[in-house]
């Protein structure tokens, strides 16, 4: 039986002090019942010998506090998880948002995750194809990767989140594939158009959606991506799913992380962010990955919007230290109307060379990666030469290299959010751009290669539907 206290001595916003408790625990969840009936929800936040800070999850509006009792339940937020889990949209606690009935959980598991073993931890090796030629043929994400998408305020990354969460597979007939959702923060816009486009495209069959909004408490907020994490973990190491766990947006989250600092009275760190924002957001980023033995594994694309575009704040820069690589959405390519605006040169997958090659992607991916890397940062640079010096300061090379930066953007990165490649067809495209330059320039792909590709039938259309555009 627990024990009921009607020792609550103060309210100040969500923070509640309740007195004279015995056995709480850092982080239980805790009860708050009203006179009339009435049922509020908070966890420990502090433990101070008798004494337990507890935080709300709903707003303290109206708590009389002369009446209420708090009941500490022994343990801290889980989440019932089943396979009907899949095609539902929860509320960043874990409840129906979709209008559908109450999930009949299989069992409950805490939204914190367990230790995992460094030593049980399994090589990521394997090519993920989003359909996203940036991505696939320059960035490749590889299955139990964690890679993050840098954005800024009003970028879309809301529409390649979507897009990449609709046509992210691996390839392979036989294998079991699920996405987590995990919104963080957002509008009630947002979510709508989350929620809708994975409607419409059929994509939340295979999908979970958590949708915590802008108006929902900031302690839901910090629950909210864990909870989406937990869904991933037991569709991933218990059904031996493949699983994508797609969180955004990651700034809200750590916004949020501040709120409930500064209300602890904590010492601030770098920009008043708590000093355990690394420790707090490696605490989930890490729980991205495949363990020996299981079937599945679980890929994270973490989405935060830089504040002021800037790559050295707090968040990013954790971030990048934690994760492996980042996908960089561009401004300037944004006002160019590439879309998606994927800014490849500063953008990295530090694993892609583990996922591609042949019998993963194809033989001949790595070679035209880093041409295709090499031949778009000369071609740039022959563009910024022009506009200082003009066009007849280049040579007749470096107008055919300025000539591919500009259809590389166009044909290569900006396809739309509508459209899904194949591997192969990303690759055919990037032979069909390499086919502008002269041959002696392509110094990073073997001539065997070259032979065999550079001349294929698929690759000659792409070739000259770039030239032709050239002459129009």
């Amino acid at each position: 039986m627990l024990k009921e206290y009607r020792t609550i001595r103060e309210v100040v916003g969500p923070l509640m002090l309740v007195d004279q408790v015995e056995g709480v625990t850092y982080n239980e969840l805790v009860e708050i019942r009203q006179q009339n009936g009435e049922l509020r929800r908070g966890k420990v936040l502090e433990i101070n010998g008798s004494r337990a800070l507890v935080q709300l999850f709903e707003s303290s509006n109206g708590l009389q506090i002369e009446t209420a009792s708090a009941r500490f339940l022994g343990h801290s937020i889980e989440l019932g998880v089943s396979m009907d889990m899949l095609g539902r949209v929860f509320d960043g606690m874990g409840n129906p948002r979709d209008g559908g009935p109450q999930l009949i959980p299989d069992e409950r598991k805490d939204i914190n995750g367990e230790p995992l073993n460094p030593a049980a931890r399994d090589y990521p090796n394997e090519f993920i194809q989003t359909g996203v030629s940036a991505i696939d043929g320059l960035n490749t994400l590889v299955r139990g990767q964690k890679l993050p998408v840098f954005s800024g305020s009003g970028l879309p990354h809301a529409q390649l989140a979507t897009q990449i969460a609709r046509q992210a597979r691996v390839l392979g007939a036989h294998e079991k594939f699920a996405v987590v959702f995990g919104a963080i923060g957002i509008t009630f816009e947002e979510a709508e158009y989350f929620i809708s486009d994975f409607r419409r495209t059929g994509a939340i069959e295979r999908a979970v959606l958590f949708m915590n909004l802008a108006n929902d408490p900031a302690i839901e907020r910090i629950a909210t991506p864990r909870m989406a994490l937990t869904a991933a973990e037991y569709l991933a190491y218990e059904k031996d799913m493949h699983v994508l766990v797609i969180l955004t947006d990651i700034t809200n989250y750590a916004e949020a992380l501040r709120e409930v600092s500064a209300a602890r009275k904590e010492v601030p760190g770098r920009r008043g962010y708590p000093g355990y924002l690394y420790t707090d957001l490696a605490s989930m980023y890490e729980r991205a990955g495949r363990i020996i033995g299981k079937q599945g594994s679980i890929t994270q694309i973490p989405i935060l919007t830089m504040p002021e575009d800037d790559k050295t704040h707090p968040i990013p820069d954790l971030t990048g230290y934690i994760t492996e690589g980042q996908i960089i959405l561009s401004r300037e390519l944004h006002r160019k109307g590439i879309s998606p605006p994927i800014d490849v040169l500063p953008s990295l997958s530090r694993l892609k060379d583990k996922g591609i090659g042949d019998g993963k992607t194809r033989e001949d991916h790595a070679s035209t990666m880093n041409q295709l890397f090499a031949a778009y940062s000369r071609g740039k640079d022959a563009k910024e030469l022009a506009v200082i010096l003009g066009d007849a300061a280049l040579t007749d090379v470096d107008k055919k290299y300025a000539a591919f930066a500009e259809e590389f953007e166009k044909k290569y990165v900006s396809q739309g959010y509508q459209t899904n490649r194949t591997i192969e067809e990303t690759l055919n495209l990037g032979w069909g751009l390499l086919a502008m330059l002269p041959r002696n320039e392509l110094k990073r792909i073997r001539d065997y290669m070259l032979d065999k590709y550079l001349h294929d039938s698929t690759i000659e259309e792409t070739k000259d539907e770039v030239v032709e555009e050239e002459h129009h």
